[in-house]
């Protein structure tokens, strides 16, 4: 199985103690500019990820490459797969990296944003982003924890 996540806070509690059990990951992939370019954040990051499961990052530019070398070397092995925003997810697929699926969990609020529901808040970046998912696609999925019921509220 392979999930595809936005969540702004990354690697956290819910994607620790609720989406890894839930996909049964084996490999947990970040996909973002900064933290790829940040040796510390992702030490600190990789400290909350449990044992036995494989914890990389990479730019938003090779996500679909490091995912295929993934999925190369361990074919059966479940994979959850993080962005911090629409943006680079939808750059992300632009690139290359195949989904039908994407879980949005968390987009806080900010100037110029309207909140949809508990955990989300869009702008005219995001509204246009998940517009271009629609128009490939690919299925919007808003929980934060598995267990809650999916929400599609645009």
């Amino acid at each position: 199985m392979l999930w595809f996540r936005i969540d702004n806070r990354l690697v956290h509690g819910q994607i620790i103690e609720a989406w890894l059990p839930h996909i049964r990951a084996k490999t947990l992939l970040v996909a973002n500019d900064d933290l790829a370019a940040d040796e510390l954040r992702q030490e600190i990051m990789s400290l909350a990820v449990p044992s036995g499961i494989s914890f990389q990052c990479c730019p938003v530019s090779e996500a679909a490459s490091m995912l295929k070398s993934i999925r190369t070397k361990n074919p059966d092995h479940h994979v959850l797969i993080l962005f911090s925003d629409c943006a680079d997810a939808k750059s992300a697929h632009m690139t290359g990296l195949s989904f039908s699926l994407v879980n949005i969990g968390n987009l806080h609020y900010g100037p110029g944003k309207e909140q949809i529901c508990e955990h989300i808040a869009l702008g005219a970046e995001d509204r246009s982003c998940l517009k271009y998912f629609a128009d490939h696609g690919v299925e919007i999925d808003f929980r934060c924890v598995p267990s809650a019921t999916a929400k599609i509220t645009l």
